[in-house]
């Protein structure tokens, strides 16, 4: 399966924005990698501003760029501002919420997790990593799969929930209630200047 493999420090660099989860390089190194990373001052194009936001979406949600059109054209096609209803079909995915429910650690672990058949939707085990969910579809961790340390591990440790999505604790399963409005998604990243860069 095609993805993302390379550094992450690297990339988050590139954007000033931890995408792959905390981390401590960016206190470290507050400017972006390469040779010329410190002398960079130049102002950037509209164009540039516009190809980041999308380049940023694209590695922090782990989709590549036919997957990605596709999902702006689908948006495009639905009713509503276009930049928002791209994030909430971004935030529909499966493993982004496997990785919000706070099944997984990160939204790489949350892949693999669906990958390799650990998490069920309705009861039925879906091992495809971009299924689309809707509301009311029930995400839950897999009967023979409660006891992996790593889900065990990152449910412990989870600190925030998200309106959008309902948690037992008890029955490791998560329920959609609705779709996610703007304000409730944490990700910085400017949906408008996606949807002009597509629209040129």
């Amino acid at each position: 399966m095609a993805r993302y493999r390379g550094p992450k420090d690297k990339k988050a660099r590139r954007f000033n924005d931890p995408i792959f989860g905390p981390s401590k390089v960016l206190q470290r190194k507050a400017y972006p990698p390469g040779q010329h990373g410190r002398s960079r001052r130049r102002k950037q194009s509209e164009y540039a501003v516009q190809l980041m936001e999308k380049q940023k979406a694209k590695y922090t949600y782990g989709v590549l760029e036919r997957q990605f059109r596709n999902l702006f054209k689908k948006a495009s096609r639905k009713s509503g501002i276009t930049g928002e209803v791209l994030l909430q079909l971004l935030e529909s995915r499966l493993d982004n919420t496997v990785y919000r429910l706070g099944i997984a650690p990160t939204r790489r672990a949350a892949r693999q997790l669906v990958l390799h058949r650990h998490i069920t939707v309705n009861g039925v085990v879906v091992n495809i990593s971009s299924y689309s969910l809707k509301i009311g579809d029930l995400v839950a961790v897999r009967e023979k799969s409660k006891s992996l340390e790593v889900i065990s591990e990152s449910l412990a440790g989870l600190s925030k929930r998200y309106p959008w999505l309902e948690w037992d604790g008890d029955a490791l399963r998560g329920k959609v209630i609705s779709l996610p409005m703007r304000e409730d998604i944490p990700e910085k990243i400017q949906e408008q200047r996606i949807v002009e860069l597509y629209s040129k």
